[in-house]
C-alpha cells in the first residue's frame, strides 16, 4: 500500500479531512502534514477577528496522521484484513497544548508507535509548526476493526 492508497482509506472527507500528504508510514510510526486554510468554517468564531485553531481539532489532525494513517498501514499488514473496510473508534487522548496554530499554517505530526495488540493501537504524537516549534504532544489511542462486509 503507498501513502496515497492510505489517505484514501481514510473515514474521512472534507470538510473534515486534517490529512494533506503522508510523508513516511513504518511497522512503527506516521509522519504527515496538514495546512489550515483560513477559508474553514470554525475560524468565522473561534475567536472573532483573531481565528485560532481549536485544541480539539488539532487533536483531530494528530490522531487522523499519528494514529489511524498508522493503523492503516499495520492493518494491511495482516493477510486476512487486506481486503476490508476498516472501522475506527478513538478510545483517548491526553494532549498539552503548546502554542497556537494560526491559518493558513502548516502542521506536521509525527507518531511513535507505543504498543499494537488485539488491535488496539496506542501512540505518542508531536505536532510541529514549520518553523520546527513544538505545538501540542501527547497519547492517543483507539481501536481498530476489520469490517469484511464493505
Amino acid at each position: 500500500m503507498n501513502y496515497k492508497d492510505i489517505i484514501t482509506q481514510l473515514p474521512y472527507d472534507q470538510p473534515f479531512l486534517f490529512v494533506d500528504e503522508l510523508l513516511e508510514v513504518t511497522d512503527d510510526g506516521a509522519k504527515g502534514c496538514y495546512t489550515f486554510s483560513p477559508e474553514a468554517s470554525f475560524y468565522q468564531g473561534h475567536f472573532k477577528g483573531h481565528p485560532v485553531t481549536p485544541g480539539v481539532l488539532l487533536t483531530e489532525c494528530c490522531a487522523q496522521i499519528g494514529l489511524v494513517c498508522l493503523g492503516l498501514h499495520l492493518l494491511q499488514q495482516e493477510k486476512s484484513l487486506r481486503d476490508a473496510h476498516p472501522k475506527i473508534a478513538l478510545s483517548s487522548t491526553d494532549m498539552e497544548f503548546l502554542l497556537p496554530v494560526f491559518p493558513p499554517e502548516k502542521v506536521i505530526v509525527s507518531s511513535k508507535k507505543v504498543y499494537y495488540r488485539f488491535h488496539k493501537l496506542k501512540c505518542t504524537v508531536q505536532m510541529h509548526n514549520e518553523q520546527q516549534q513544538l505545538v501540542c504532544k501527547g497519547t492517543i489511542a483507539g481501536m481498530l476493526k476489520a469490517d469484511d462486509h464493505g
